[in-house]
């Protein structure tokens, strides 16, 4: 199996993308060759090895993209290490029970696809700014200030703490 991997994504206003790229630059960085792609775009999973997921939740639910990523390649997928990340929390200071639920609604989504065994999981802050909204939200959330709790550094060590779960052996000067 290819030890190239895909960093699949689905966004809605782009700040899942550029998690996803950080993503694939530290896994670059560490020695695995990753491409980054929107999770619609993905016609193929051949060429790849272990596959990175990512999806923001919106309403209670995970992007349908990333639904749909999972459902056209169910049985690549359970053939390869897959890992899951999701963007949820946007509200800053830190709300503990905002960070509860979407880690049960990450969890329940998951639980509806009971064949992924994801080999990590990580549920990271997001970026809300209202002005890219469209009407109407646009408008009912015009009240709330922007904001973008996305934690780099936690990102950029799940990403490189994938190493070891992918290829089975541990990054030089980073344990596992």
């Amino acid at each position: 199996m290819s030890t190239r991997v895909l960093v699949a994504y689905a966004t809605r206003y782009g700040s899942t993308q550029e998690v996803a790229e950080v993503i694939a630059q530290t896994l670059n960085r560490s020695g695995l060759p990753a491409d980054v792609m929107p999770a619609r775009q993905v016609r193929t999973l051949a060429g790849y090895g272990p596959i990175v997921l990512g999806a923001a939740l919106y309403m209670h639910h995970w992007h349908k993209d990333a639904i749909r990523f999972l459902s056209r390649f169910r049985a690549a997928l359970s053939e390869r290490p897959v890992a899951v990340f999701a963007l949820g929390p946007v509200h800053d200071p830190h709300d503990e029970h905002e960070w509860q639920e979407s880690l049960d609604q990450l969890d329940a989504e998951l639980a509806r696809l009971p064949w992924l065994t994801p080999v990590a999981v990580a549920l990271f802050g997001g970026k809300f700014d209202p002005q890219t909204l469209s009407f109407p939200w646009r408008q009912l959330a015009s009240s709330e200030p922007a904001t973008d709790i996305r934690d780099w550094e936690a990102i950029r060590d799940w990403a490189a703490n994938l190493y070891p779960m992918f290829t089975g052996l541990e990054l030089p000067g980073h344990p596992a």
